[in-house]
């Protein structure tokens, strides 16, 4: 299985050949099979999800790539890698799911292991436009915030990031928008209901079915739609 074409494009312009990478949230991996088709030395693949290290191993073994390329099942707010360890830092699509504390934890983490003159992508979506989509999306977040205090998603703008990994001492290279309109197909919200379904079922239910119903109908009237903007983020971290 090929990278997704939004992959292939945040990497075109940044040089992979040789150099030892870092897929933080490592996803179905298709950032690493990115990193692998471009060349890269070495891919650690880092996510706290057993499902997805189950299905990004299973990924590399099709490939027949496992041996450039470890899966660590692990919290991006410990990354198991020494200190100055990798050229080349992704995260595509990661951002979204972390609330801002973590994100925080996170990027100071990703900035550990950097080593001097490292490239850092970071690809995500822009806030989303008044739609029905982010209807949906604000339904999973209130689920979420009722249940566990956090939100299921936070959509940061480009320049939110670039200030914050600009406090962990990064230079910006390019902001570049990848992906516009965002498809969002019915079988994806339908994903999103079902995260919807989990987090409601713990909450009394005079709460949990007039959100859940809202969240239903919503995703059945939607079906697919597209909108919205996925942007890709480049910076670099100093020399010393």
């Amino acid at each position: 299985m090929e990278a997704p074409s939004t992959v292939e494009r945040a990497l075109a312009d940044r040089t992979i050949d040789g150099r030892r990478c870092l897929e933080a949230g490592a996803g179905v991996g298709n950032t690493t099979a990115g990193l692998l088709e471009a060349g890269a030395r070495e891919v650690h693949a880092v996510t706290n999800d057993p499902d997805h290290a189950a299905a990004v191993r299973d990924r590399l073994a099709d490939r027949g790539d496992g041996d450039r390329a470890t899966v660590h099942l692990a919290d991006l707010r410990s990354i198991p890698l020494p200190d100055d360890s990798v050229e080349v830092v992704t995260a595509h699509a990661l951002c979204n799911v972390l609330a801002p504390a973590q994100l925080e934890s996170i990027a100071g983490e990703l900035t550990r292991v950097a080593a001097p003159g490292a490239t850092l992508v970071v690809d995500d979506y822009a806030p989303i436009p008044d739609s029905p989509v982010r209807e949906l999306f604000a339904v999973e977040n209130a689920v979420a915030e009722l249940a566990d205090g956090d939100p299921a998603l936070t959509f940061y703008p480009a320049t939110g990031l670039r200030r914050l990994f600009t406090g962990h001492g990064w230079t910006h290279d390019r902001t570049e928008t990848i992906l516009e309109p965002v498809p969002w197909t019915s079988d994806l919200l339908e994903a999103h209901v079902d995260v919807v379904r989990d987090r409601a079922a713990g909450l009394p239910d005079d709460l949990a079915g007039p959100l859940l119903d809202r969240a239903e109908r919503l995703a059945t009237d939607i079906g697919d739609a597209a909108v919205g903007e996925m942007y890709s983020l480049a910076m670099r971290y100093p020399r010393g």
